[in-house]
C-alpha cells in the first residue's frame, strides 16, 4: 500500500478516485486476505507497527494546500483590462502634475479609474479565496476521536461472535489523527467514521451517508460483500465523514488522510474554480478592445504627425484617442447593472453571493440539479396506505400510528412520516386508550419492529411493521374485503404483485400485520410474532416540492434544459420525474459512466437527462462534459456531496435547507422552498446581460465612429478637431449617462432564450453602425469649417476653440441620444419606450453637454461658444442622425437576424 494522489490520468477516464481500486480489493477480501493486504498477521497493531505506518502514511488528516495569497492578489489586481486602466490613471496623473496649468479633470479621471481598479480587483480576490475557506470548513465533518484497539490481549487473525467482546473491551479513545491503515477500530451509535474502514463484524449497523450521497435515508452496513459498481454502496465499507445512526461494529482502517474518499472531495473543492461564462466573455471583450486600440492609435498618430508636423502634440492627441477608445467605465457599468440585478433578486428572496453569477444565470442553457432536497423536500412522507383490496382503511392507519408512536428505538424517517401524516391531516388517534406492555426492537435479521399494547378492555394487540417479505413469513391470514381469510398462494402472489408495482413507482413499501391476544400474562411474548394477520401496506416517498413542476415548465419556456444528477436509484428518480412532469429522454447510471472516456461521456450527456447512482466525482465529470460541449451550466444542490459540483459549474445555486458548506460554495442562495424564483433569476440575469451588452456594443460603435471621424479630420483639417482634455471630458460625460442603462427594459425576444458572450458580431456591429455617426460628424466639420469660415482663420485660436466646441456638442449629443435608438430592436418611443431613469439621465447629460461651451467651465477647457444659429443646425443634424440610425438598424437586423 502506498501513499498516492486522489486523481490520476487514466486511459479511459480523465479523473477517478485513485484509491478506489484498493478499496474494492479490500471489500472483496476475506479476513485473512485483508490482513495480508495490510501486511499484518493479527488484529491490533503494536506500537512499533504504528510508528512505522505513521512515518509512511502521515497523519490521518486532510492535507491543507498552501494558498498562494500573494500570487492570487497580483492576478486579481493586474488583469489585462486593469493594466489598461492603470496606464490611463498614470497618464492622467502625469498630465496633472507635469502641466503648468493642470486640469482638475485629469485628477478626477485618475481618482475614478483608480477607484474602479481597486473595487474590481478586491471583488475578484474575494471570490478567489472563497474556495480555500470552503475546503477548511469541511474539517468539522471529520471525527476528532476514535476508539482504537491496539496490542490486544487476544492474538488472532479472525474476529467472530465468540471473541468480539475480547477486542471491544481493550478499546481506547484517542485522536483520530493518529490512526493508520491496519488499525482496528470500534464504531458505535453517534460516531463519525474516522477513516475509510472495512467492516469485520457488525450488529445492526446503520450509516448515514448523506455527506457523500445527499440521500437522507441511512443504509445498512455489515460484514458481507456484495458486488456493486459504485464503491460507495459496498455494504462492508464505511467511508470517512459518514455517521453511525445505530448499532456498532468492529472494523479495520484501510485508508487514512489524503487517501480517503472524503479527502478527494476536499481536493476538488479547493481547486481553482474554472472560468465562468461571464469571466470568459469579459476577457474576450477586453482583448478585442486592446487590439482595436493598438490598430487605430498608431494610424491617428501618423496621420496627425504628417499633416500637422507637430509630433509631440500628435502623440498627446493619439494617447487621448487611446483613452477615449477604452471604456474605462466598463467595470463600473457592469457592477452597477449586476448590483441592481442583485437588489431585484433579493426581493424574490434570493441572496447573491457572487454578482457575476447573475449574468451567468441568464446565460445557462442547462440546469443540473440533485434530486434530494432540491427537487424534493428531503423529507420522507407517507403517501399512501392501503389494504390488499386497494382501500384506504382507518384501522390500518391506526395500527401504523400506534406502532410508530410507541416504539422507543432510534426514530427513523419512516416512523416520523407516519406520525407527521396524522398531524398534517388534522386526524385524531387517541393513544390514551392503549397501554404499551412490550416492544421487540427492529434488527436486520428480522427486519421488523413489533409492539404489544393493551386496550381498555384488557385485550392485548400485537402490531408488527417491517419489510413485506419478512412480514409475510410471520403471517397465516390476511384481511381482504372486510374479512379475515387464509394467506394462500393466490393471496401471496397478489401481495407481492402489489409490492412490485409500488417499488416500480419508486415507493418504499412496508407491510403491517397484527393479532389480538386474550392472554393476561407475559407468556405470549415468546411467540408474539407468529400467526399474524396481514393488514396492508404503507408507501413512502421523498415528495417533490410543490413548485418543482412549475419550475420545469418555466425552464423549458426560457430554453433551459433540466438534467437530474442524483445518488439515488433509477426507480425512485423515475417516480419523482413522473410526479413533476419531467419527460425522461434517457437514464444513465454511475456504473455506466465509470467505464466511459471523456469523449464518450460528452456524447452521452447530450442524449440523456437523468443520471442516477452517481458519486460526487461522477457528477463533476458530467458537468465538465456539458461544458466541453460549450454549454453554460448551472447546478443546484444542498448537501456536502454537491460542493465539488457547485465549484465546477458556471452558476452554483443552493436551496433553503442546504448545509453551511454548500451555501458557502454557492453563488446564489434560495431563501424559500419555492423553486419558482429560479425563473425570476434567469429573466433578471438576461436583463442584466442585455443592458451590459447594450453599453459595450453602443460604446464600441460610437468610439469606432469617433475614431473614423478623427481620421478624416486628421487628413483634412490643419488642426486637431478637439483638444485632448475636451475629448476626455466628453468621454466621461457619455460614460456617466450610461449608468442609467441598468434601469432599462430589455426586449422580450432577447429574454426568450439563453444569452452568452460572443465577440464575433462586435466587429460588424461597429463597422456598420459606427460610420453612420461619422457621416454627421463630417457634416458638422463642413458646417463649422466652411459655413462658419474657420478655414480662413486657422491661425485664430478663438476660431479653432469655436470649432472644438461645436464638435464637442454634436459629438456628445449624438453619442448620448443614439442610445435611445440602439437600446431596442423595435422602433423607439413607439414600440418601445425607455423608463424614466434613462430619459432623465439622457436629458440631464444632454443639457449639461450642450451648456458647457457657453459657461466658464467650457472656457477653462479652451472652448468658445458657437453662434446661436448653430443650435438649429445641430438639432437638425441630431434628428437626421437618429432617423438614419434607425434605418441602418432595421437593415442590420434583416441581414444578421438579431440586434444585440
Amino acid at each position: 500500500m502506498r501513499k498516492t494522489n486522489f486523481f490520476h490520468k487514466h486511459k479511459k477516464k480523465k479523473h477517478i478516485y485513485a484509491y478506489e481500486e484498493q478499496i474494492r480489493k479490500n471489500a472483496k477480501a476475506s479476513q485473512e486476505e485483508l490482513l495480508n493486504e495490510l501486511k499484518i498477521t493479527s488484529y491490533g497493531l503494536s506500537e512499533k507497527q504504528v510508528e512505522d505506518r505513521q512515518a509512511k502514511y502521515g497523519k490521518n488528516e486532510m492535507k491543507e494546500k498552501k494558498f498562494p495569497w500573494g500570487w492570487e492578489f497580483l492576478k486579481s489586481y493586474f488583469s489585462p483590462f486593469n493594466i489598461i486602466l492603470l496606464l490611463i490613471t498614470a497618464y492622467s496623473l502625469y498630465n496633472y502634475f507635469s502641466d503648468d496649468e493642470p486640469s482638475i479633470f485629469d485628477l478626477v479621471a485618475a481618482c475614478i479609474v483608480g477607484g474602479m481598479i481597486l473595487l474590481s480587483g478586491t471583488f475578484t480576490y474575494i471570490q478567489t479565496i472563497r474556495g480555500n475557506l470552503i475546503a477548511k470548513k469541511l474539517t468539522k465533518f471529520i471525527s476528532k476521536k476514535a476508539i482504537v484497539i491496539r496490542e490486544p490481549y487476544l492474538t488472532t487473525n479472525e474476529i467472530n461472535r465468540n471473541n468480539e467482546f475480547e477486542f471491544i473491551k481493550y478499546g481506547t479513545e484517542m485522536s483520530a489523527s493518529e490512526l493508520v491503515p491496519g488499525d482496528l477500530v470500534h464504531l458505535a451509535t453517534g460516531d463519525v467514521v474516522p477513516a475509510d474502514v472495512r467492516v469485520i463484524l457488525s450488529n445492526n449497523l446503520l450509516i448515514n451517508q448523506s455527506s457523500l450521497t445527499g440521500e437522507s435515508l441511512p443504509v445498512q452496513k455489515q460484514d458481507f460483500y456484495q458486488e456493486t459498481n459504485n464503491f460507495i454502496d459496498f455494504e462492508n465499507i464505511c467511508l470517512m465523514g459518514t455517521t453511525v445512526v445505530s448499532g456498532n461494529a468492529l472494523g479495520v482502517v484501510v485508508a487514512t488522510g489524503e487517501n480517503t474518499y472524503f479527502s478527494s472531495i476536499s481536493e476538488t473543492i479547493s481547486e481553482r474554480r474554472p472560468q465562468t461564462s461571464f469571466a470568459k466573455g469579459i476577457k474576450k471583450v477586453t482583448f478585442l478592445l486592446i487590439i482595436f486600440m493598438l490598430v487605430m492609435v498608431p494610424i491617428v498618430l501618423v496621420l496627425n504627425g504628417l499633416t500637422k508636423n507637430d509630433w509631440t502634440t500628435s502623440l498627446v492627441f493619439a494617447i487621448s484617442i487611446a483613452v477615449g477608445l477604452t471604456p474605462e467605465m466598463l467595470p463600473m457599468i457592469v457592477t452597477s447593472n449586476l448590483a441592481r440585478g442583485s437588489k431585484k433578486l433579493s426581493q424574490q428572496k434570493i441572496i447573491t453571493k457572487n454578482l457575476s453569477a447573475i449574468q451567468n444565470l441568464g446565460a445557462i442553457d442547462v440546469l443540473c440539479t440533485d434530486k434530494t432536497g432540491t427537487i424534493t423536500n428531503d423529507n420522507i412522507e407517507l403517501v399512501d396506505y392501503r389494504t390488499l383490496d386497494n382501500k384506504n382503511n382507518d384501522h390500518l392507519l391506526k395500527l401504523l400510528y400506534l406502532n410508530a408512536f410507541y416504539q422507543t428505538g432510534i426514530r427513523n424517517p419512516l416512523d416520523s412520516a407516519i406520525t407527521n401524516y396524522i398531524d398534517k391531516n388534522n386526524l385524531t388517534i387517541t393513544t390514551n386508550a392503549y397501554q404499551k406492555i412490550h416492544e421487540i426492537p427492529f434488527d436486520f435479521h428480522r427486519r421488523r419492529l413489533t409492539i404489544i399494547v393493551k386496550t381498555a378492555y384488557d385485550e392485548s394487540i400485537v402490531i408488527s411493521k417491517g419489510a413485506v417479505e419478512e412480514m409475510l413469513s410471520t403471517c397465516t391470514h390476511v384481511e381482504y374485503q372486510g374479512k379475515i381469510v387464509p394467506l394462500d398462494d393466490s393471496m401471496m402472489r397478489q401481495i407481492k404483485s402489489t409490492v412490485d408495482d409500488q417499488n416500480s413507482q419508486g415507493l418504499r413499501v412496508l407491510g403491517l400485520a397484527y393479532k389480538n391476544l386474550q392472554a393476561k400474562t407475559d407468556d405470549f411474548i415468546d411467540n408474539a410474532e407468529e400467526k399474524l394477520i396481514f393488514c396492508g401496506f404503507a408507501s413512502f416517498l421523498d415528495t417533490p416540492k410543490a413548485s418543482a413542476a412549475g419550475m420545469i415548465k418555466s425552464l423549458a419556456h426560457y430554453g433551459v434544459d433540466l438534467k437530474i444528477l442524483t445518488g439515488d436509484n433509477e426507480q425512485v428518480t423515475r417516480a419523482i420525474c413522473k410526479r413533476i412532469n419531467l419527460k425522461i429522454k434517457g437514464v444513465i447510471s454511475g456504473s455506466e459512466i465509470e467505464n466511459m472516456t471523456p469523449e464518450q461521456l460528452a456524447k452521452i450527456v447530450e442524449k440523456n437527462n437523468i443520471f442516477v447512482k452517481l458519486t460526487p466525482i461522477q457528477k463533476v465529470e458530467v458537468i465538465k462534459a456539458l461544458k466541453m460541449n460549450n454549454h453554460v451550466v448551472g447546478y443546484m444542490g444542498d448537501g456536502i456531496n454537491d460542493a465539488p459540483v457547485l465549484r465546477q459549474s458556471d452558476v452554483a445555486i443552493s436551496v433553503d435547507n442546504a448545509t453551511d458548506i454548500v451555501k458557502e460554495a454557492s453563488d446564489l442562495i434560495l431563501l424559500e422552498k419555492s423553486l419558482s424564483v429560479i425563473e425570476e433569476g434567469i429573466v433578471e440575469g438576461r436583463k442584466v446581460f442585455g443592458n451590459i451588452l447594450k453599453y459595450i456594443k453602443i460604446t464600441i460603435a460610437s468610439q469606432f465612429g469617433n475614431v473614423f471621424s478623427v481620421l478624416v479630420a486628421s487628413a483634412w483639417l490643419p488642426f486637431t478637431p478637439m483638444m485632448p482634455v475636451q475629448l476626455l471630458f466628453q468621454n466621461l460625460l457619455y460614460d456617466i449617462s450610461q449608468f442609467a442603462i441598468a434601469f432599462d427594459r430589455v426586449d422580450s425576444s432577447f429574454l426568450a432564450k439563453p444569452q452568452r458572450w460572443t465577440t464575433k458580431d462586435f466587429l460588424p456591429f461597429a463597422l456598420i453602425n459606427g460610420p453612420v455617426s461619422s457621416i454627421f460628424d463630417i457634416v458638422t466639420f463642413t458646417v463649422l469649417y466652411i459655413g462658419y469660415d474657420v478655414k480662413n482663420h486657422v491661425d485664430d485660436p478663438s476660431a479653432i476653440a469655436m470649432f472644438n466646441a461645436g464638435w464637442f456638442i454634436e459629438g456628445l449629443l449624438t453619442q448620448i441620444l443614439v442610445v435611445q435608438m440602439f437600446r431596442t430592436e423595435k422602433i423607439p418611443f413607439i414600440q418601445s419606450r425607455s423608463p424614466w431613469p434613462v430619459n432623465v439621465m439622457t436629458g440631464l447629460l444632454c443639457a449639461i453637454g450642450f451648456a458647457i461651451p457657453f459657461t466658464v467651465l467650457g472656457a477653462n477647457m479652451s472652448m468658445v461658444s458657437p453662434p446661436y444659429s448653430f443650435i438649429g443646425i445641430v438639432i437638425t443634424i441630431i434628428v437626421s442622425y437618429c432617423l438614419l440610425s434607425q434605418l441602418v438598424k432595421m437593415g442590420y437586423i434583416k441581414i444578421f437576424k438579431k440586434w444585440l
